[in-house]
């Protein structure tokens, strides 16, 4: 197996630990990895806000890129995964508007997106490619043990029209991998709800009273660490946890960080020490 990684923002700025993670994991699981050096950022949702036809065009030059390496694209952001897709549908039942996507595409790179790459976020790549199967076998460490909350994100669930998720109301996708992992997923409350991210600028008490409930929620349900596949949800439930309340001490992974952990990657590996909350009396369980 092979990608186009797309490592999004935050994998190269405030979320290092997350692009270490998933080189670890796709290297113990022989999965080959292609950084999108020259890719450009998703515009995360705000540029299409302001202007639709410019975030298509950027995303339609990452999709073309992609096309030309000839290989499928793996995120590692659920928000970027989450607006590829709505692009990438979008232009589909719309062939007037992938023609002028196309044009402006065309007259400033040369390049030309066929509406043929597969997008993938790293989770989805090893339940729908790789294979639970293949990858419990790889389970060195198994994380027995370990209790688990899944903590979603919007962009993986919202709107229904463009996710991805068998059940965006339900989903199971992450629980599934918790379990191959040996660690008992938690269900709880607030796991699809939003962490607060996108009003944090605007509105920081109400962005952390939700970022607050979801950590809570999770504690109060026995989880022992979180998870999610958005290293902007990641910011919210990690670095603002002791400004909500230091008795929280709750630890959240990256998703790629607890399946790099599971095939027996090192703290050091998987730069632990960038967490807010350190995970290490959680691990200590396994």
């Amino acid at each position: 197996m092979k990608y186009a990684l797309y490592t999004g923002c935050v994998a190269k700025g405030a979320g290092r630990e997350l692009l270490a993670a998933t080189y670890s994991a796709c290297g113990k699981l022989g999965i080959e990895l292609v950084e999108m050096t020259d890719a450009a950022c998703c515009g995360a949702g705000v540029i299409n806000e302001d202007n639709p036809i410019l975030g298509d065009i950027i995303n339609a030059r990452t999709f073309a890129q992609a096309e030309k390496m000839g290989l499928p694209i793996m995120n590692i952001c659920t928000t970027c995964q989450g607006v590829h897709r709505k692009c990438q549908i979008k232009l589909a039942a719309d062939p007037a508007r992938m023609e002028k996507v196309n044009a402006e595409l065309k007259k400033d790179t040369g390049l030309e997106y066929k509406g043929q790459v597969k997008v993938r976020h790293f989770y989805e790549a090893l339940l729908e490619e790789y294979g639970l199967e293949r990858l419990a076998k790889a389970v060195t460490r198994p994380l027995t043990g370990m209790k688990v909350a899944a903590f979603y994100g919007c962009y993986a669930m919202r709107p229904h029209e463009y996710s991805d998720l068998t059940d965006p109301d339900d989903p199971n996708e992450l629980e599934r991998i918790i379990t191959t992992l040996g660690a008992t997923p938690v269900k709880y409350g607030e796991r699809l709800k939003c962490c607060g991210f996108p009003i944090l600028m605007m509105n920081k008490r109400n962005a952390l009273k939700l970022t607050g409930n979801a950590v809570a929620g999770a504690k109060n349900a026995g989880a022992t660490g979180m998870v999610t596949p958005c290293p902007l949800c990641h910011l919210n439930l990690d670095a603002y946890q002791p400004e909500i309340d230091k008795s929280l001490r709750m630890p959240v992974w990256h998703i790629p960080q607890l399946v790099a952990y599971a095939l027996g990657a090192t703290p050091e590996e998987l730069m632990l020490k960038t967490h807010i909350i350190r995970p290490k009396e959680a691990f200590a369980l396994v």
